[in-house]
């Protein structure tokens, strides 16, 4: 099917455009007053995960809202560990918990992975399935994954954490158990992720939302390698990799096998174009909190991050869009951007 808006895809091919497209982390939420009437009737957030005609509705509200030239699926990275056989809920004001963390390589051992952990997951790709169609080719989908180092860091730690000081231990304490767990999860990842293209998806987003918390050199070990092999194995579609704040990664990452790096609110567009390199699309790198701002703030800072990318840019924030972001500076974000013309 043909896309009518192929901004996004235009522009992760190097192609030149007018203007860089825009979408943002987690638009299909809390912001919508549509997402919120929807959650209310439902059990939790688990539910509407894994009902595919609720989550297609709900990744599709934001483009008919906010006007995005892109819609992501509406999902959880941590669809995988449970997958793989380790269960996790979701407690309101509070985040993911797992019960029964993984404290051994003996646990590790045990657990489904690859092509059968992701054949469990069919949900996920009724899901992609019915946006599609119910898109009708107006936009482009992106379908996403958390990292392995984000999601052996959850497996591991039990929930969120601000240290995540027990996964850390893991990698020192427990080497070769956590290499055998990234493998199984990255094998799992690379399944998952292939069989979403599958059913439908044009973008995938790999997010690796606990890389900052790695020195270097554990994220030189433990994140990259298993990053970089899923880069060289989905090769069907565009791959953006967002690292949340491994500024000291950018040069690796700007090696990787994909076409965009995201890049946080704390590294400039001229260092992360330095640093990255010439070649990769960048994408960000708004602060999330600058959408608390009056639309005059938001309208000048939209300007000023499109000049200081000077091309080769997917117009997004540094992270997910907060729960209490007022909608009205939402919609005022994405139409600076679609208001922007390159000279």
């Amino acid at each position: 099917m043909k896309i009518k808006n192929d901004l996004l895809l235009k522009t992760l091919k190097g192609e030149p455009t007018q203007r860089p497209p825009v979408w943002l982390m987690r638009q299909a939420g809390r912001i919508l007053p549509q997402y919120r009437e929807i959650r209310n009737r439902l059990s939790g957030f688990i539910e509407l995960v894994t009902t595919p005609e609720l989550a297609a509705e709900v990744t599709i509200q934001p483009v008919d809202e906010l006007g995005v030239d892109a819609a992501i699926i509406f999902s959880d990275i941590l669809v995988i560990p449970e997958a793989m056989g380790v269960d996790y809920e979701m407690i309101e004001k509070k985040g993911p918990s797992f019960p029964n963390p993984i404290k051994s390589i003996t646990e590790i051992e045990q657990l489904t992975f690859g092509e059968d952990a992701a054949s469990k997951l069919e949900y996920v790709y009724d899901a992609v399935r019915i946006t599609k169609r119910e898109l009708g080719g107006s936009v482009p989908l992106i379908g996403f994954s958390g990292a392995p180092w984000t999601l052996l860091a959850y497996m591991i730690e039990g929930g969120g954490s601000k240290t995540f000081s027990k996964a850390r231990k893991f990698l020192h304490t427990q080497e070769s158990a956590a290499i055998l767990l990234l493998d199984k999860i990255t094998e799992s990842i690379i399944s998952y992720l292939k069989n979403k293209i599958e059913a439908g998806v044009d973008v995938i987003q790999i997010f690796d939302s606990w890389a900052g918390i790695l020195s270097p050199q554990l994220y030189q070990k433990y994140s990259l390698p298993f990053i970089s092999r899923i880069c060289k194995e989905i090769n069907e579609v565009p791959v953006i990799v967002f690292s949340k704040d491994a500024w000291f990664a950018l040069g690796e990452l700007g090696k990787l096998d994909c076409q965009a790096i995201g890049l946080d609110w704390t590294v400039s567009p001229q260092i992360g174009r330095q640093w990255v390199g010439p070649e990769k699309i960048l994408q960000g790198n708004l602060d999330p909190t600058l959408l608390y701002a009056d639309g005059n703030q938001i309208e000048k800072a939209v300007t000023q991050m499109i000049h200081d990318f000077k091309g080769k840019h997917i117009a997004n924030l540094g992270h997910g869009v907060y729960p209490d972001t007022p909608l009205e500076n939402v919609k005022c974000f994405v139409e600076a951007v679609k208001g922007f013309k390159y000279p």
